[in-house]
């Protein structure tokens, strides 16, 4: 099991950028798959990013695909979304999760361990 933290949320105006941070906690970090998800109320949780244990390979949802970017750093435990040309339907809390997988999922059932979630609101 392994804790995570996300930070790094916050309001920005349209076409802006934020970077998120998810904080790891353990020493297994570098062997999970990591994905960042969003729920925007009213909504289900849907997929944004992912990226697998080595930091090789990543998937992005096509909503998202040329504006966002996920990576890692296993020295550090911690996760990263740059989020840049933001628009307001990016609007949600974004969570992030683990995977004991070697390919990063892109289904939430396919996730062991979840953050608490940061607030991302883009104003128009």
């Amino acid at each position: 099991q392994v804790q995570l933290v996300e930070s790094g949320g916050g309001l920005v105006q349209a076409g802006g950028s934020l970077r998120l941070s998810c904080a790891a906690s353990g020493r297994t970090f570098s062997t999970y798959a990591m994905g960042w998800f969003r729920q925007a109320p009213g909504k289900e949780r849907e997929f944004v990013a992912a990226i697998s244990w080595s930091g090789h390979r990543f998937l992005y949802a096509d909503s998202v695909k040329g504006r966002f970017t996920i990576s890692r750093d296993n020295a550090k435990n911690t996760l990263y979304l740059q989020m840049n040309s933001l628009k307001p339907e990016d609007t949600a809390v974004y969570y992030c999760a683990a995977a004991q997988t070697l390919i990063p999922p892109i289904r939430t059932s396919e996730y062991d361990d979840w953050g608490q979630g940061t607030q991302v609101t883009v104003s128009s």
